[in-house]
């Protein structure tokens, strides 16, 4: 029982179905992505402590997948270690991975590994003083927060008063509590699909995909590509630091570890415990998509990392606030080999709201894809 239904759980729930696995699908609104092809559904508030309990009771699950932040994590938390839910990953690893303040500490404090410069604070004054201390510019969001809402990014003193009301009021939980992060110069943003599967002989391997460079446009990805050129040692230090972050809550899953690059070093950002957007082209670039390998590893399944060949991908947005939307140029955008298209048929479109994706020819690198991937000033979004 995935809970969420947008685009990325359409295709884990067709690479589920294809193991003969049921899937229960729960999203907010009804007709999302997921609902299209699931075996049943459910509309509900997830982040409602009492109607997600309420609904596993009734539906009994046997495995919970976690696929958006807006969900009670700790009813789930506390479920888990009754024995009530299996979750995939554990309940705890999702929790650390949702929320900002934990991960922060866990990769810069207890695992010592390069992160971005932050700092939490709890009201207006300590936010004051974190924003002084970090300096500017930098970013200002809820440490637990749904799709990055309550975000900002603020160019100086006069800015943090009202930051303040507007990540407190779009954060998913602790509205009070605020991570302040500092801009940092960087090459590259990439994220390590990194997957930790049970083996024949009951021990757990770490194994990961080939880093996924990608563009942000708006603090949102619009754009992927598979292989990169890096400088030889990055990509080694990147592993190491994906390996060293997904191995210490002791569980399985495929996680998304987002990294900065920058020459032969590498920056921890965060990591999601699911398919990641970013991985959208693995589903025309590797011998296992993104979604393949998360289903093969809820079923303890052996997985492949191989990469098949080079390619991007890149996301249609709906550039229209309506509902009931159509689509033209499908004929011309598939026209070539090697290119691929996705509709997602959500209900209603936005400006900025994901509506497809677009795989063009495949391509052994992107030079032009490369310098946009350098705005200026550089962000760490």
């Amino acid at each position: 029982m995935p809970l969420g239904s947008r685009e990325l759980v359409q295709d884990m729930i067709i690479s589920l179905q294809r193991l003969g696995v049921e899937v229960i699908a729960v999203d907010r609104y009804s007709n999302a992505p997921g609902h299209q092809v699931e075996h049943r559904s459910h509309v509900i508030n997830m982040g409602d402590d009492a109607a997600l309990e309420a609904l596993i009771a009734q539906e009994k699950p046997d495995l919970i997948m976690p696929e958006i932040k807006a969900i009670a994590i700790e009813t789930l938390v506390v479920l888990e270690a009754a024995g009530t839910v299996t979750m995939i990953p554990t309940a705890c690893a999702t929790q650390l991975t949702m929320n900002y303040e934990g991960i922060r500490r866990l990769a810069g404090a207890t695992l010592e590994l390069a992160t971005l410069p932050y700092r939490f604070a709890n009201n207006l004054a300590e936010l004051k003083a974190a924003c002084a201390e970090i300096g500017f510019p930098c970013v200002i969001k809820p440490v637990m927060s749904p799709s990055d809402k309550g975000q900002s990014k603020i160019d100086s003193a006069d800015e943090v008063e009202a930051t303040w009301t507007y990540s407190a009021a779009d954060g998913r939980v602790d509205s009070g509590r605020i991570i302040v992060e500092g801009f940092i110069d960087f090459d590259d943003e990439i994220t390590l699909m990194t997957v930790r599967a049970l083996q024949p002989d009951g021990s757990i391997t770490t194994d990961l995909y080939k880093p996924i460079c990608h563009l942000q446009v708006q603090d949102d990805y619009v754009e992927s590509w598979q292989p990169h050129p890096m400088h030889p040692d990055a990509p080694l230090k990147a592993r190491d630091i994906a390996k060293k972050v997904t191995n210490n809550p002791d569980s399985l899953g495929l996680f998304g570890v987002r990294l900065f690059v920058k020459h032969d070093m590498a920056r921890f950002f965060e990591v999601s415990p699911r398919p990641h957007d970013t991985g959208m082209v693995t589903i025309v670039i590797q011998q296992q998509s993104e979604f393949e390998l998360h289903a093969k590893v809820i079923l303890g399944l052996l997985v492949n990392v191989a990469l098949r060949n080079p390619a991007a991908s890149t996301v249609i947005y709906g550039q229209h606030d309506a509902k009931g939307m159509t689509f033209e140029g499908v004929t011309d955008a598939m026209h070539g080999p090697d290119i691929e298209i996705r509709l997602f048929g959500k209900p209603k479109s936005f400006a900025r709201q994901r509506m497809g994706w677009h795989w063009p020819a495949r391509m052994m690198s992107r030079p032009l894809a490369r310098g946009r991937n350098r705005p200026q000033p550089r962000s760490n979004r």
